[in-house]
């Protein structure tokens, strides 16, 4: 149990910073950008392919955030240059980037097992210096000795990195230019009869996006040991479980507050999910409709809870009313009796 919620937990970490992506365009721009399930497997081929290559792995991976860059900045052109829907415009970059991909990649799978990636790196130096040996002792402590990581190194790791990430996207969003890109998914109009240019600030957001979610897929494909051309399908779902999730359990008040709330989702939705995946009858083909339901069940709860709550504040008014339309109505027999024994 303890390497399950381990794993997941690190898995979770990795996947925040796509689900950060997914809520600049989604909650920020409020732009449904699918262009997420394909951008996410750029920066995987791009890293897989120039690690094979021999490529520093560090190295790779900055270059695929900058190839995630570019696929968002060309689907913020589609729509505001091409004037193609927002929802289309993300669909067919999401299209082209799937024949994109096959092409980085040359096959559909690429395979990293035996390959020095950045989280092997990662791995021996902790190893070396003796930061594994050090927790799993302090476990055995405690009676967790036949349930011991492999490595702490990448869950460290990726703790820093992503609230790196968050703390940076805390304060871009709080710049003029983060203000404006908020200002433009909350009124776009308003926004521009400020002079702002509107296209120029949707084609950064959606760049800064899918930079997000191709870094995060890079950092998956060398996590996993393998770039798929498939391994992007539903992405944008898993994102979006992960945004909801947060915001439905620790709440939107700040944005310093959202971010959090995100990361903290992504890795409750993978707990979630390798929970469930421990029920016998469930297979891990299973994993998107699990997911599905997932977010099936955060949309709907909070809904549900609301009318509830909303319900309850009418009878409660109702009940306190009562008293009054009694006396009213007490108050009207008395003046209908009063009249009958005037006449």
């Amino acid at each position: 149990m303890f390497t399950a919620i381990f794993g997941s937990f690190e898995a979770g970490i990795i996947y925040a910073i796509m689900a950060l992506g997914v809520y600049l365009s989604f909650r920020i721009l409020d732009f449904p950008d699918l262009t997420v399930d394909g951008s996410f497997v750029t920066g995987a081929a791009i890293s897989a392919i120039m690690i094979s290559a021999g490529v520093n792995p560090f190295l790779a991976t900055i270059l695929a955030l900058f190839a995630g860059f570019a696929a968002g900045c060309l689907t913020g052109l589609l729509h505001t240059f091409g004037k193609i829907n927002n929802l289309l415009s993300g669909i067919l970059m999401m299209i082209a980037l799937y024949s994109i991909n096959l092409r980085i990649m040359g096959r559909s799978n690429i395979p990293l097992l035996n390959t020095e990636t950045a989280f092997t790196n990662i791995s021996d130096f902790f190893e070396k210096t003796g930061i594994d040996s050090f927790f799993n002792s302090m476990l055995s402590t405690v009676g967790l000795g036949d349930n011991l990581p492999e490595t702490w190194g990448i869950l460290i790791f990726m703790i820093v990195v992503t609230f790196l990430i968050k703390f940076l996207t805390d304060l871009f969003l709080q710049t003029e230019i983060g203000l404006a890109i908020r200002a433009t998914g909350d009124n776009k109009r308003m926004i521009r009869s400020l002079s702002a240019n509107t296209n120029l600030l949707v084609i950064l957001g959606l760049g800064l996006s899918n930079a997000l979610v191709a870094f995060s897929g890079a950092l998956i494909a060398q996590q996993g040991g393998f770039a798929d051309v498939g391994m992007g399908i539903g992405m944008i779902i898993i994102g979006l479980a992960s945004v909801i999730i947060g915001e439905a359990l620790f709440g939107t008040k700040t944005i310093a507050r959202t971010t959090l709330a995100i990361i903290g989702g992504s890795i409750i939705y993978r707990i979630v999910v390798s929970m469930a995946l421990r029920i016998d009858f469930l297979e891990p083909g299973d994993m998107k409709l699990i997911t599905a339901i997932i977010v099936i069940i955060a949309l709907t709860t909070p809904k549900i809870i609301d009318r509830s709550k909303e319900n309850k504040r009418k009878a409660r008014r109702k009940v306190e009313k009562l008293p009054a339309i009694q006396a009213s109505a007490t108050a009207k027999g008395d003046n209908h009796a009063a009249l009958k024994s005037d006449s």
